[in-house]
């Protein structure tokens, strides 16, 4: 039996995807359209409560969430893959540290810088203005934040100096996030050319387009 993914383009699932793609692994893709909230549905909620996206099924049956931990879960069971540098190895602590650091300190600004009504008091009643403002200010953290991801890039043109891993995909596509795409090129180079890098390796290059073209 395959995977089967639930996702959207440009979302969460992307990283996913890629990920098994590197693999060489057989997916199955259930389109779940952010923009017209089907993710919010009753038929999503009975295969994830939490509402969000990715959802990826083993060919086992188990349901995982979270991308980082899919990731991190895709590493460990298909090792010959190389998404993560050996067990126990300095880069492999510092694959997980960063992978983590997005996980945590990055991502979860997405759903502010989208959603501004679901984190003030008064929700969507909240005028214009004042989601305005937190938006720009969330998006201000999110630069700095990236900012510390680009000076930590020790490799060329991937982010461990030991070669691509899945931290790489996990970065690319977070980064392409919160409407960032006229401050990218000048101040994240190296995060830039990291995505590029992906178009152009073989395994992930068509998904890449897929979602990012």
């Amino acid at each position: 039996m395959p995977y089967v993914l639930y996702g959207d383009t440009r979302s969460g699932s992307a990283t996913v995807e890629l990920a098994l793609a590197e693999i060489g692994a057989e997916v199955e893709l259930r389109e779940i359209p952010l923009d017209q909230a089907a993710q919010r549905g009753e038929g999503y909620g009975a295969v994830n409560p939490q509402l969000k996206l990715p959802t990826l099924i083993t060919p086992e049956g188990e349901t995982l969430t979270e991308s980082a931990g899919i990731l991190i879960t895709l590493a460990e069971r298909y090792p010959e893959a190389g998404l993560l540098p050996p067990s126990k190895s300095p880069e492999r602590a510092q694959g997980l540290r960063w992978l983590i650091f997005i996980a945590a300190e990055i991502y979860p600004m997405v759903e502010i810088i989208d959603y501004p009504e679901r984190f003030l008091p008064d929700g969507a009643a909240a005028p214009r203005a004042r989601r305005e403002q937190l938006r720009e200010h969330i998006r201000d953290i999110w630069k700095r934040r990236w900012l510390i991801v680009e000076y930590a890039v020790g490799g060329t043109p991937w982010f461990l100096s030991g070669g691509f891993s899945v931290l790489d995909i996990y970065l690319a596509v977070v980064s392409r996030w919160a409407q960032t795409e006229d401050w990218r090129p000048d101040n994240l180079p190296r995060i830039e050319a990291i995505a590029a890098a992906l178009t152009a390796r073989q395994t992930t290059a068509p998904v890449w387009r897929r979602h990012f073209a």
